[in-house]
């Protein structure tokens, strides 16, 4: 990103009103993104701790953006991803598949007791990328199953999840989280572009995690962690 961490958060803080920033970097596959190997993710824990006392009753939960690699296991081992409040799985590389390869990929990430949400389902690039297909219906029942949170990522070039699949979700009492995905502060207002989406599937405030204040978010991710 082109900001500070604790520049983003002061902005989330006193531009935003928000309680909280969920840091979510890329991870170590992402090298065409600098993605973090893990002794930077061990130095960033270090730093949002120190933050975390600075900016106080504000909060910065640590997140990273965890790659789904071909067989669909995560990039990063278990002792690196039970350091995370959260984790955020999605595909980057070897997005040329049929419809069964690419479900069983999400699949096995799903069912993966680390990932906390299900990042952009379908990789798709409005206007200029289709995405992989997928059997969505697998998919929501899987997250259902096993208590993954489905992304709205708000880019605008993506709004992944698709509005048309968000009913279905919501019916199965899967959670969404409508992500802005910012690489600097400008991009956090990209929030209102996947609200306008969640709107449009009828999403509601309950059933979208990052509407959650901060006391109840901590304590989900902290449950979370403890059913592991």
């Amino acid at each position: 990103g082109v900001h500070t961490i604790e520049e983003m958060a002061v902005y989330c803080r006193d531009k935003l009103n928000l309680e909280y920033l969920g840091l979510c970097d890329h991870s170590k596959t992402a090298v065409y993104a600098n993605g973090l190997s893990i002794d930077r993710i061990l130095k960033q824990h270090e730093e949002i701790d120190k933050l975390n006392q600075k900016l106080a009753p504000f909060k910065i939960f640590k997140g990273i953006e965890s790659d789904i690699l071909g067989d669909g296991s995560l990039d990063y081992p278990e002792e690196i991803l039970q350091k995370f409040d959260f984790v955020v799985a999605s595909v980057h590389s070897n997005i040329k598949m049929d419809e069964e390869r690419a479900t069983n990929r999400l699949l096995k990430a799903i069912e993966n007791p680390y990932t906390t949400i299900l990042g952009h389902p379908t990789g798709r690039l409005l206007l200029s990328r289709s995405g992989y297909p997928i059997d969505f219906k697998k998919i929501i029942d899987a997250c259902a199953v096993n208590n993954v949170v489905i992304e709205i990522n708000a880019n605008p070039l993506r709004l992944d999840l698709d509005w048309r699949w968000q009913q279905y979700a919501l019916e199965k009492g899967v959670r969404l989280s409508i992500n802005p995905d910012a690489h600097r502060n400008e991009g956090f207002h990209d929030m209102q572009y996947g609200i306008n989406v969640a709107r449009k599937g009828g999403l509601f405030k309950e059933m979208c995690l990052n509407s959650f204040n901060l006391a109840d978010i901590n304590n989900y991710f902290e449950t979370r962690i403890k059913s592991i």
